[in-house]
C-alpha cells in the first residue's frame, strides 16, 4: 500500500532534533560511498519550471527522488520514497515543509562539526520561513544565547524576532543592517534569494563559522568574494551539485582561485568525525540535496507507520 502525507503530517512527524540525526547519518554514509546521490535538473516552459532531484540510502533501504514546480503564483513540492527490497512505492509526500526541515537540519550538522564548540551568538541575514528552522537547528547543536536578523522589510524583521524568540527561548532582535546583524558573529547565516552579495567579508570575525544556504543558482549571490576567502575550509553538500548552481563559489573558481575538486563535502567531514574538524573559520555552502530528503522522508514513513497514524488518501 502507498501512504500519501499531506503537509501537515510530515511536519508533525518531522521534529527538528529526528531531522538533524537523519542528516548526519545519511552525510556520514554519503561520505563512506553507502548513499548516491544526483543533481538537480530543471526543465522550463514560459513562466514555469520544473525541478527534479534524486538519491539512494543502503543504509535505510530507500530510493526516491523529490520535484517541484516554481511558478509566479507559488510551488508545489512532492517526494516518491521507493522501498529498497521489494521496488514499491512506499509514499508519495507533499514535500515544503519537509525542505524546509532538512535544510535547517543541513546546517546545523556542519555547524556542529565546523563552529566553535561554545559559540553562543548567530547573525542571520533572511527573515522567511527558511530562516526559521536554520535557527531551530543552531540552538540544538551550539548553546545558543542571542540571534541578530536582518531583512530589507522592517515589519517582517520585527516579527520574525518576536516569533522566534517566543519559540526558541533565547533573545533574537531585529539588526538594523546586515552588517550589524553579521558583524563579530562566531555563527553566520545567508538564506536570501539575492542576487547580489548580502554578507561582506569585511564584517566577519576572524573565525567565523559561515553556512550560504539561500542560493542554488548560479545567478544568486549571497556572499561575497573576501567572505569566500576568509574561511580556511570550503564545505559543499555535494561537488556536482555545487558546480551547477553555487553563485558564491563560480567566480572564485572562474578566476583560477578554487577548483571544484579541491572542495570538502560535508559527508566526508562527518565520515572523519568531529575531532578531525580543525578550528578555524569555515564555510559551508549549502545547495540542498536529494539524499537529506530522503533520509527526512524515511523519518516520517517509518515514524508513522510505527504509530499506525491514519493516512488520508491511502491507495494501491
Amino acid at each position: 500500500m502507498t501512504l500519501y502525507f499531506p503537509e501537515s503530517l510530515v511536519r508533525e512527524a518531522l521534529p527538528m532534533r529526528d531531522a538533524l540525526d537523519a542528516v548526519e547519518a545519511v552525510f556520514r554514509e554519503l561520505g563512506e560511498g553507502g548513499a548516491q546521490n544526483r543533481p538537480r535538473q530543471r526543465v522550463r516552459v514560459p513562466g514555469r519550471m520544473l525541478h527534479t532531484m534524486s538519491a539512494s540510502s543502503a543504509a535505510l533501504g530507500y530510493l526516491g527522488l523529490k520535484t517541484y514546480l516554481t511558478a509566479r503564483d507559488g510551488m508545489r513540492f512532492v517526494l516518491l520514497l521507493f522501498d529498497q527490497e521489494t521496488g514499491s512505492l512506499a509514499a508519495i509526500m507533499e514535500a515544503d515543509a519537509l525542505g524546509q526541515i532538512r535544510t535547517g537540519a543541513a546546517t546545523g550538522v556542519a555547524a556542529d562539526y565546523l563552529a566553535a564548540p561554545g559559540a553562543s551568538t548567530v547573525g542571520i541575514v533572511g527573515c522567511g520561513y527558511q530562516a526559521e528552522t536554520q535557527l531551530e537547528a543552531l540552538a540544538l547543536v551550539r548553546p545558543l544565547t542571542r540571534v541578530e536578523a536582518f531583512c530589507r522589510n522592517p515589519e517582517r524583521r520585527a516579527r520574525f524576532a518576536k516569533t522566534m524568540s517566543g519559540r526558541l527561548g533565547l533573545e533574537v532582535v531585529a539588526a538594523p543592517s546586515g552588517e550589524a546583524a553579521v558583524r563579530g558573529k562566531p555563527i553566520v547565516v545567508a538564506v536570501t534569494n539575492a542576487a547580489e552579495p548580502v554578507v561582506e567579508g569585511a564584517w566577519l570575525a576572524p573565525g567565523a563559522f559561515v553556512a550560504a544556504a539561500g542560493g542554488n543558482a548560479l545567478g544568486r549571490r549571497e556572499l561575497d568574494a573576501a567572505a569566500v576567502r576568509h574561511a580556511g575550509r570550503i564545505v559543499v553538500d555535494d561537488r556536482e551539485q555545487a558546480r551547477l548552481e553555487c553563485g558564491d563559489l563560480a567566480p572564485l573558481v572562474a578566476a583560477g582561485e578554487l577548483r571544484w575538486d579541491d572542495l570538502e563535502t560535508i559527508g566526508e567531514v562527518v565520515a572523519a568525525g568531529k575531532g578531525s574538524a580543525a578550528a578555524g573559520p569555515a564555510l559551508f555552502e549549502s545547495q540542498g540535496i536529494a539524499a537529506e530528503d530522503i533520509a527526512a522522508a524515511a523519518v516520517v514513513y517509518r515514524r508513522a507507520k510505527a504509530e499506525a497514524a491514519p493516512f488520508p488518501g491511502d491507495g494501491e
